[in-house]
């Protein structure tokens, strides 16, 4: 395997976490989960080089095939569940960590609206819009609920 092609299977997979079976994906989104621990602004900001790079090592390792999606490919759901990450406050307990990765989880998989259009949409593209999307709309429910729940709720 060439470096190129070692580097991207090691972003692509989250150094190896996309192999763990069962559920590749919800392992993905867990490997984030300590990022919170780091606050909102840094988890915004992890999100953003990793969805680039993610772009750039998902584009590397399907090659010509536009319409796949491996469940191996686990770096989307990283950047994603970052997002949701950031819509915590600050100094967020437990509660706050397992409600955004609930709800990461919940619109990654049942994939409602816009998170299926961006399913839909093909290469690297698609397989990282998707993910971006379920955490965005987490992100948007949990600052929803930070509006209108008494703080400390998290």
């Amino acid at each position: 395997m060439s470096p190129a092609l070692r580097s991207a299977w090691l972003v692509a997979t989250l150094g190896g976490v996309g192999r763990l079976r069962p559920a590749p994906g919800t392992w993905g989104s867990a490997v984030v989960l300590p990022a919170a621990l780091l606050g909102p602004l840094a988890c915004l900001l992890l999100a953003v080089p990793l969805t680039l790079i993610g772009w750039w090592a998902t584009r590397i390792m399907l090659g010509e095939d536009t319409d796949a999606d491996p469940s191996w490919v686990v770096v989307d759901e990283g950047a994603g569940q970052l997002l949701a990450l950031a819509a915590l406050p600050a100094g967020t307990g437990a509660r706050g960590v397992i409600l955004a990765f609930l709800l990461f989880r919940l619109f990654d998989i049942t994939k409602p609206g816009p998170v299926g259009w961006a399913d839909r949409q093909h290469g690297a593209r698609g397989v990282m819009l998707d993910d971006l999307v379920a955490g965005a709309l987490a992100a948007a429910l949990i600052l929803a609920l930070r509006a209108v729940l008494p703080d400390g709720t998290f």
